[in-house]
């Protein structure tokens, strides 16, 4: 991603989204030319990588280029990043932030006047350089300014700062002028100055040797440099120009890496003091080059949106790519949703190649490689190099799933060629066909301007159709890449712009640049079309929707016309675009039809009522777009941009009242997409609670004690946690009893011998004296009251009085299923209970649904209690008037479950489409 074509949102207040679409992420965007970083986290024992992709940073992971998070938006393209052991620096608009865990901002630096370029985390202090030529120590913590140094540009411009370890309070400075400055922040104060070469420093790479730096000039100059005693040590010079970074290898083999302009590394061997090897990792200027410590890997990022990790295994020492994590180097043309799940999308750019973009995870991106037209010839070779066999870029591809796995099922066409190439998803790489028409092959080729310019492929996924600009129409096998038919003897006298076939292929339509729109047979006699529609003015682009046998023209003039393909007359008319269309496409139930064209706006018709019901205007023009099989996403591609970005339908999710729109007026400007779902603001991120502790790393967590709430949140439904058996055996307890219930009838125990004590003497006495007294043995209950209420009872009578129901939802809660039975059904005043203690059990439902807490056990406890008591219940007007109170709360609580029901069922089927 250069830094023409790296912004991903424009600097103008925009609109979060139009009538229907919301920006939702952007794909496809790995890295730019600022420079990564990388930090070793302990607990995670991984290496954390940091990379630059405009307003924002991503983090990945070493072991798998797995991506953890992104950060939130800057206010501009961030200039500088750094890092330490606590936080992630970056520089943007004249600010420096430090974040935490990548997502979080800790500190915010202000007070430089110009962008700073530089940064360098030096203990509980920061360096920064800008613009200015000023240097600035900040303190971290309290963001204070601990020194400023002002440096004149003329003399000594700063262009690279390091610190060499073991060098306290001193760091180096190199600069424009080739001078070289060691710094102490603490006495600021210049220790002493260097002047061994007079190129441009470039960087500074500090040795794994004590005292000893690594400077790369802008010349292409190496000089290894003891800094104790000013000597050189050694000196090297790569043809290829300018040092762009540097580094040792840590891990025994003393190896020094230097990167350059072209995509080269440069691998020095110090003992001997010679080149020991090259590799060339990148098409553009390599940005990043780091060793990792005390490991035989180098990692790479550059401007072509890629970042790689190199492995030190070959035989003779040298390199191998090991992992990478690439996108677009050169924004994409032509994007395409693959399959009826919609989770893949089919992407070629001006970089000739083919890729698969996942909206799920980028983990699962791919790439099917560079159209080439001898792929055997350049196997093996460099393919960064110079390849004469590279063919242009894909202007535009067609797929179908019908024969993925049983040969080729995507073709594509190539601007300015006659050759059509063939693709398979399955195998993600490039066919062996190149499908070229007898009367265009070498020994026949009479017209040398001709060239290919639309394409589709059979729903049966046997055939395709291409279109040329000469007017002919060519059918091919793409399983044997064999002719199959010619239309018409040409077709067209112009150029071909659009091609269609139907389901049951029957009937191919095809439409070119004079406006005649003709019907053919698809097989059988093809030399003359079965219609002819014309049109008023000259066709230049078109897109079917299969299901519905509808198809939408693009005419030069910017009209679009939508036409039945079974009745071949135009049934819709749309007028509004005031620049060239450049692509077009159906919603998957063909209610909408959804248009970009070059005045940079994406307007949204409704079919059936022929109104305009949504348009936007973007920051710069979208080239493709393609919506998603389930309707979820919509996806573009715009000019001079490598990502592509992915709008949601706000109408699956949300209810959204259209209404029609006057097509010429003008479209509210929306913001592109950025790089993270629902991506944070800076201004947001700043408002964030900071976090105290500086032992937190990122990837690791606070040990601390968390106690989940009672209930999260006051508007929410919360349950109780009980056991499902508790709560949804009342309901069937009745059954449960009876087929728990003995067979047989249960057998009474056997009768013991009854023995008395009995008295010595003569006459037949029985021993009581340890009998209880008569006042002990009296059988007469002492009813303190006229009821028998359980102590349930009791406690809901007592809330007559205090109003404080949590006792006795406590102590019900505790009670098993068959003493809940019990209870419930003894407030019955024929059971022991009392009218008051009725109507205080429904005034306790009413305050359990009042309170969202233990929603399921209200419920099951007010079924058994009307179950119980129902006919008693319509007897008592103080019972009904509580009745209808707690009916009244009872709806307005479950309305709030069945919406977030609702809610949540559909994000399930939605993720399940995903899935599948």
């Amino acid at each position: 991603m250069t830094e023409d074509n790296n912004e991903s949102e424009p600097r103008a207040v925009f609109k979060e989204s139009s009538k229907i679409f919301r920006r939702n992420r952007a794909l496809g965007y790995v890295s730019n030319h600022v420079p990564a970083v990388t930090r070793y986290v302990q607990r995670r024992r991984d290496t954390l990588v940091i990379t630059c992709i405009g307003r924002s940073f991503q983090v990945y992971t070493a072991s798998h280029f797995r991506l953890l998070h992104v950060s939130g938006l800057h206010p501009d393209d961030i200039t500088a990043l750094a890092t330490d052991r606590l936080h992630t620096y970056t520089a943007s608009n004249k600010c420096i932030y430090a974040w935490r865990a990548g997502k979080h901002i800790r500190h915010v630096y202000r007070g430089h006047n110009r962008d700073v370029h530089l940064l360098l985390p030096f203990g509980s202090n920061l360096i920064a350089v800008d613009h200015e030529n000023v240097l600035k120590v900040w303190n971290i913590f309290t963001e204070d300014v601990y020194l400023e140094v002002p440096f004149k540009v003329e003399e000594f411009q700063v262009t690279a700062v390091a610190h060499p370890p073991t060098y306290i309070n001193k760091i180096v400075l190199g600069s424009r002028q080739g001078q070289i400055k060691i710094l102490n922040i603490k006495k600021n104060s210049i220790v002493c100055t260097f002047n061994h070469h007079e190129s441009r420093v470039t960087c500074i790479e500090p040795a794994p040797a004590l005292d000893v730096v690594a400077v790369g000039h802008g010349d292409g100059a190496i000089i290894v440099l003891n800094l104790k005693f000013d000597e050189v040590l050694m000196a090297f010079k790569q043809d290829w120009g300018v040092v762009t970074s540097l580094a040792f290898r840590t891990d025994g083999p003393p190896i020094l890496v230097s990167a350059c302009r072209n995509g080269y590394m440069a691998f020095w061997n110090l003992e001997e003091r010679k080149l020991a090897g090259q590799l060339q990792a990148h098409e553009k200027e390599i940005t990043t080059a780091i060793c990792f410590p005390s490991e035989p890997v180098v990692f790479t990022t550059s401007p072509d949106n890629s970042m790689k990790l190199f492995v030190f295994d070959m035989p003779d020492g040298g390199a191998r790519q090991l992992r990478i994590r690439e996108g677009h180097t050169k924004p994409p043309l032509c994007i395409r949703y693959h399959g009826s799940s919609g989770v893949s999308i089919l992407s070629s750019g001006e970089d000739s190649t083919l890729r698969v973009f996942s909206t799920l995870s980028e983990s699962l991106n791919k790439s099917m490689g560079r159209a080439s037209y001898n792929p055997k010839a350049t196997k093996y070779k460099n393919r960064f190099q110079f390849d004469k066999f590279s063919m242009p870029p894909i202007l535009e591809f067609t797929s179908d799933t019908a024969r993925e796995k049983e040969w080729d099922n995507i073709a594509a066409i190539h601007a300015g060629i006659i050759q059509t190439t063939t693709w398979t998803f399955d195998k993600s790489r490039m066919g062996e066909h190149r499908l070229v028409p007898k009367q265009f092959q070498n020994k026949n080729r009479v017209n040398f301007q001709s060239e290919t310019t639309c394409i589709v492929l059979t729903h049966c996924g046997n055939f395709v159709i291409i279109g040329y600009s000469s007017g002919d129409i060519e059918r091919f096998n793409i399983q044997s890449g064999l002719h199959r038919a010619s239309y018409g003897a040409p077709a067209h006298e112009k150029a071909v712009r659009g091609l269609a076939s139907d389901n049951l292929n029957q009937c191919v339509i095809s439409g070119c640049s004079e406006g005649l729109l003709k019907f053919w047979p698809f097989k059988g006699k093809v030399d003359k079309p079965l219609a002819i529609l014309r049109l008023a003015d000259g066709i230049s682009i078109m897109r079917q929707h299969r299901e519905s046998s509808m198809l939408a023209i693009g005419l030069d003039t910017f009209k679009v016309y939508v036409i039945d393909m079974h009745t071949r007359v135009i049934v819709r008319k749309f007028v509004g675009h005031t620049a060239k269309l450049n692509d077009l496409t159906f919603s998957p139930d063909s209610r909408w039809l959804i248009t970009a064209a070059m005045d940079s706006t994406i307007k949204v018709w409704d079919i059936p009522s022929s109104y305009m019901i949504d348009h936007f205007r973007v920051e710069r023009p979208c080239v493709s777009l393609s919506m998603s099989p389930n309707g979820d996403f919509l996806a573009t591609a715009h000019v001079n941009l490598l990502g592509i970005y992915l709008w949601a339908n706000k109408t699956l999710f949300n209810q959204i009242s259209l209404r029609s729109i006057d097509p010429h007026e003008p479209a509210p400007y929306v913001g592109l997409p950025t790089n993270v779902c629902d991506a944070m603001d800076l201004e947001d991120g700043m408002k964030e609670l900071e976090i105290d502790g500086d032992d937190e790393e990122l990837g690791e967590t606070i040990d601390a004690q968390y106690e989940t709430p009672k209930q999260l949140a006051p508007e929410l439904i919360t349950l109780s946690g009980l056991a499902a058996s508790r709560w949804q055996n009342l309901l069937d307890l009745e059954l449960i009893k009876q087929r728990n219930k003995p067979k047989a009838p249960p057998k009474a125990p056997k009768q013991a011998p009854f023995f008395l004590p009995t008295v010595s003497g003569l006459e037949m006495r029985f021993d009581v004296t340890n009998s209880a007294s008569d006042k002990d043995s009296s059988r007469i209950l002492q009813a303190s009251t006229l009821n028998n209420l359980t102590t349930f009872g009791q406690l809901l009578e007592e809330t007559a009085t205090s109003s404080d129901f949590n006792p006795a939802v406590t102590h019900i809660t505790q009670l098993g299923p068959s003493m809940v039975d019990f209870e419930i059904k003894s407030l019955h005043p024929e059971a022991g209970g009392t009218l008051l203690a009725m109507v205080q059990f429904l005034k306790l439902i009413e305050f359990m649904f009042s309170t969202n807490l233990n929603f399921e056990l209200a419920q099951s406890y007010l079924s058994v209690f009307l179950r119980s008591h129902g006919l008693t219940l319509t007897e008592s007007p103080d019972l009904v008037r509580a009745l209808r109170t707690v009916s009244r709360v009872q709806e307005q609580a479950w309305d709030r479950v069945e919406s977030k029901l609702t809610y949540g069922t559909g994000v399930v089927a939605a993720l399940r489409n995903f899935a599948n």
